[in-house]
């Protein structure tokens, strides 16, 4: 943990928590979308990133989840066993809620690194991980840094809900749950290709399972139109969350108007 005098000063007005990046096989982790997968457990990636700036709300960043660990924990994360802060998280956000957030919100924002979660509906309903493999080599987070341009698209409008249609097909479940090992295997192999195929191929699971993350009346903006140009120019890309939020888009030069985050890895030696 950083000595309080090596904190960047915006820490004391953003706080220390981390944010997360969700990658590939984003949603997996809702227990009625993991409950259709015919061949489980499905996978998603989550990378932890240092508070440097702040992230907009309403965009897909767990940004309401780093919140309540703000709340909870005054600013910074405890120095305990990441499982069981995860789901102390868990408990407090969801406390009430009709729609919970995903497990993997506070997964990302806890653990440190580049994170596979997987999720197994036989195991806890899915609502937590079955397994968690995180890998916190510091070339390997350099290199995601390098690859991985993120541009500022639309914050979710007001009134707009993704879940008003939802086609639970299993084979597109399967599909997307493939995707994030897909994504794993691509960014520990420094494989910049593989890594955006796996996110083109999430946003056809989303497309799919899920029409309104993409299309609703309430988007002004043609998000498939837009996703496209990026898709068809550079390795491949995805929004951040549904409604858009920010473009994660996989490529080796520069993305005119992106920037980069730099990823929190762990000193120590990767965790299982």
């Amino acid at each position: 943990m950083k000595k309080k005098q090596d904190r960047p000063a915006l820490t004391t007005i953003i706080g220390c928590i981390p944010y997360r990046l969700a990658l590939a096989g984003g949603w997996i982790d809702q227990p009625f979308i993991s409950k259709h997968n015919p061949d489980p457990p499905g996978a998603m990636v989550v990378v932890a990133v240092e508070p440097t700036f702040p992230f907009m709300p309403r965009c897909g960043l767990g940004t309401s989840t780093r919140q309540a660990a703000i709340d909870l924990w005054d600013g910074e994360l405890p120095d305990q066993d990441p499982k069981h802060l995860m789901r102390e998280l868990y408990t407090i956000e969801n406390a009430d809620r009709e729609d919970p957030s995903g497990s993997q919100d506070m997964a990302g924002i806890i653990y440190p690194g580049i994170n596979r979660l997987d999720y197994d509906f036989r195991i806890e309903g899915g609502t937590f991980p079955s397994n968690i493999e995180s890998n916190n080599n510091p070339q390997i987070a350099r290199w995601l840094e390098t690859v991985i341009q993120i541009l500022p698209v639309n914050q979710r409008p007001h009134g707009y809900y993704p879940l008003e249609e939802k086609n639970l097909d299993p084979e597109w479940i399967q599909r997307l749950g493939q995707s994030g090992d897909n994504c794993f295997s691509a960014i520990l192999n420094k494989d910049a290709e593989a890594l955006g195929a796996s996110m083109v191929e999430t946003m056809r699971c989303w497309e799919h399972i899920l029409p309104h993350t993409t299309r609703h009346p309430s988007i002004k903006i043609d998000l498939m139109r837009l996703l496209s140009f990026y898709q068809d120019r550079y390795h491949g890309a995805m929004y951040s969350g549904c409604g858009g939020g920010y473009f994660y888009i996989v490529s080796d030069e520069p993305v005119p108007g992106a920037f980069q985050v730099k990823i929190r890895v762990d000193n120590q030696n990767d965790k299982q």
